[in-house]
């Protein structure tokens, strides 16, 4: 197990330049002179990265330029990708954990700021809603939780879930997939489960102060990869399109668009992210099958309300908000 804190280690400085520079060579004097090192001192570092598995190819008078990294989610692949101005500044990166929302939690108890990152290549007990288990297989897919504290009331929380699902549903259709957004909270493709988000609130009376969020998607796990009771019902990336997904870039991309809904949402309230939710649900228009707690409810979702909730018109005519749930989808849409 490791933890990792963003810091500008030269090996990270050198790997961010050489992104920069895409598919064209960048000069050893140009990382020379950035770096302030000598051009025998940016060889060992460039050295030390391809021992760890990074493929850099190096020409006379021409310099360096990065041709493949590692298929590993710590602080050093993902942070010359980044973007973002909060989101994975800080990431906290495991082998193996439990949980990674259990482990978020824990630091934003201890303090840990907005757009702090754990994430975890492997879980053990990985969970999904309602104290569902979550299949988290080593080397696969993509299994992170983001602390946020955004400056809310409580009730306004759920909105969070929707505005993820979102960011989640846009960056997997950017990677190929035709993704929909099955209400709340999941991830699906040709009806198969392709992801999932866990929100998890703590609040005062009148302010949220913190929430985590989880996510989980399925990015390059085949058929055998799932449980056998699974198999019929989940799917990934690779499974969709056929083709393996470079893990970092996935994660450095979903992590911008995230942001960008969050910063958007900061500025501007919860209707363009409803109005996003609304072209990308596969829900909205179908009959479905409504289990809460206490009871069970059928009708059609017509919509989902300035709050997040669904909107179901009943048989009768009557309609119903519904804040949380499991939804069947009955019928297709008309």
């Amino acid at each position: 197990m490791s933890t990792e804190a963003v810091g500008l280690s030269n090996e990270e400085l050198i790997l961010s330049f050489l992104v920069e520079g895409g598919e064209e060579f960048t000069s050893g004097e140009a990382l020379s002179d950035k770096l302030g090192l000598s051009r025998a001192a940016v060889w060992k570092v460039v050295e030390s990265l391809r021992r760890m598995g990074y493929r850099i190819d190096a020409a006379p008078a021409r310099g360096y330029r990065l041709v493949e990294i590692p298929d590993r989610l710590t602080a050093l692949e993902l942070t010359p990708l980044l973007s973002t101005h909060d989101i994975g500044r800080t990431i906290h990166y495991f082998d193996s954990l439990r949980s990674t929302s259990e482990t978020a939690k824990r630091l934003a108890v201890e303090g840990a700021f907005h757009g702090e990152v754990v994430i975890a290549d492997q879980q053990t007990e990985g969970r999904g809603r309602r104290g569902r288990r979550w299949e988290s297989p080593a080397g696969l897919n993509l299994y992170f939780s983001v602390v946020l504290r955004p400056e809310l009331p409580p009730q306004r929380a759920p909105e969070l879930t929707l505005l993820a699902a979102v960011a989640v549903a846009e960056s997997l259709r950017d990677s190929g997939v035709k993704a929909e957004i099955k209400w709340p909270n999941d991830l699906h493709v040709e009806g198969k489960k392709i992801g999932g988000i866990l929100t998890e609130l703590t609040a005062d009376p009148d302010r949220v102060q913190h929430v985590i969020l989880g996510i989980g998607v399925n990015l390059n796990a085949q058929e055998r990869d799932f449980p056998d009771e699974l198999r019929q019902s989940a799917t990934s990336v690779f499974l969709a399109r056929g083709q393996r997904v470079p893990r970092a870039l996935f994660t450095a991309a979903l992590w911008t668009r995230l942001e960008q809904w969050l910063d958007l949402y900061s500025e501007q309230g919860f209707g363009l992210v409803r109005d996003a939710w609304r072209k990308l649900s596969s829900t909205l228009g179908r009959e479905v099958l409504v289990k809460a707690e206490r009871r069970e409810l059928r009708g059609v979702a017509e919509d989902v309300d300035e709050a997040g909730a669904l909107v179901v018109r009943l048989g009768d005519g009557t309609v119903e908000r519904v804040l949380a749930g499991d939804v069947e989808q009955v019928r297709s849409r008309r």
